[in-house]
C-alpha cells in the first residue's frame, strides 16, 4: 500500500515523524482526507482531532489546536499552534480550561 511521509510539528517539539497511509485533519472548511499522491495544498487547520492511519496498526489520534498543513504528493507537514497525542491529554487540565472563569 502506498505511503506518504507525515510530520506533526509544534513550536515546542516534533510530535510525529513517520510514513503513513492516510491523514484526516480538521481543515478550516471541514475535514480533509489526505492520501499518497494528493495534489499540492496549503490549508489552515482548526481545533479538532487529527487522525493518522498506518496499515497494520491502530489509528493514532492527536488533538490539534489550529495551525497550517502543507501537502505535497509524498509529504505532509502539519504546523500546529498546539498539539498532543490523545493519550497525553491531561483530562483535569482540559476540563479546567473548558470552565468559564
Amino acid at each position: 500500500m502506498p505511503t506518504l511521509h507525515l510530520e506533526i510539528l509544534t513550536i515546542e517539539r516534533k510530535l510525529f515523524d513517520d510514513e503513513v497511509n492516510m491523514v484526516i485533519a480538521p481543515g478550516s472548511e471541514g475535514m480533509l482526507g489526505i492520501l499518497p499522491r494528493h495534489t499540492s495544498l496549503l490549508t489552515a487547520l482548526t481545533y479538532g482531532e487529527l487522525q493518522v492511519k498506518k496499515e497494520g496498526e491502530a489509528d493514532q489520534l492527536f488533538a490539534i489546536g489550529g495551525g497550517f498543513m502543507e501537502v505535497q504528493p509524498d509529504h505532509v507537514i502539519v504546523r500546529a499552534d498546539s498539539a498532543e497525542r490523545a493519550e497525553e491529554i491531561d483530562v483535569e487540565r482540559a476540563e479546567a480550561a473548558r470552565r468559564p472563569t
